[in-house]
């Protein structure tokens, strides 16, 4: 997609959003399904293939006063469009963008991959989430990229890669804007 002037977000994704000063985050931008009303224009982004955890991690941020630049929803089928590396190189390269949340689930490699990429060129906080820990092997999880197909698609192997990369995780979806905030601290970094 070099070059490209058209991104290709989903399918089966909640959207983007990047939040204005007005009511309903209004003088932002929001293409998708994702409910405006929750966002607060800030300097955390967010990355997930979990449209309601999306939801969560913004309504958390929105809630202790940290407000977010840009929120991707990513979806969660197994050809998508952009990728949690995609997103995170952006987030990367935004001066706006203070610190990152990446939430994921079993199946696949694209969370593996983003995390060693951010291990190596990401020198701002991450804080991550992977859903699915109790999901049996071979058994789809809601949709159909959330299947464990092998041992490193599996919720404690990408955490155990997040940990490995220094990404703080998050231990339940509750804790994920108070593990951006370990992470932030650690670094810190001021996240409003």
């Amino acid at each position: 997609m070099t070059g490209a002037k058209t991104r290709l977000v989903g399918p089966n994704c909640p959207g983007i959003v990047t939040p204005g000063t007005g009511k309903d985050s209004f003088g932002g931008c929001r293409i998708g399904i994702a409910p405006g009303y929750i966002h607060k224009k800030g300097h955390v982004g967010v990355v997930s293939r979990s449209g309601t955890l999306t939801y969560e991690a913004v309504f958390q941020l929105t809630s202790k006063n940290i407000g977010q630049t840009t929120c991707v929803g990513i979806g969660g089928d197994p050809v998508n469009g952009t990728n949690h590396l995609d997103v995170i190189k952006l987030f990367n390269a935004d001066p706006e963008t203070h610190g990152i949340i990446l939430i994921g689930e079993i199946g696949g490699n694209a969370e593996v991959e983003a995390a060693r990429w951010i291990k190596a060129n990401c020198k701002k906080p991450v804080a991550g989430f992977i859903a699915g820990a109790t999901a049996p092997a071979g058994r789809r999880m809601g949709h159909a990229g959330a299947i464990v197909g092998g041992a490193e698609d599996t919720a404690a192997a990408k955490i155990a890669v997040f940990k490995e990369c220094g990404i703080e995780v998050a231990a339940t979806p509750s804790d994920m804007a108070d593990a951006l905030l370990r992470a932030a601290k650690a670094k810190g970094v001021t996240l409003t």
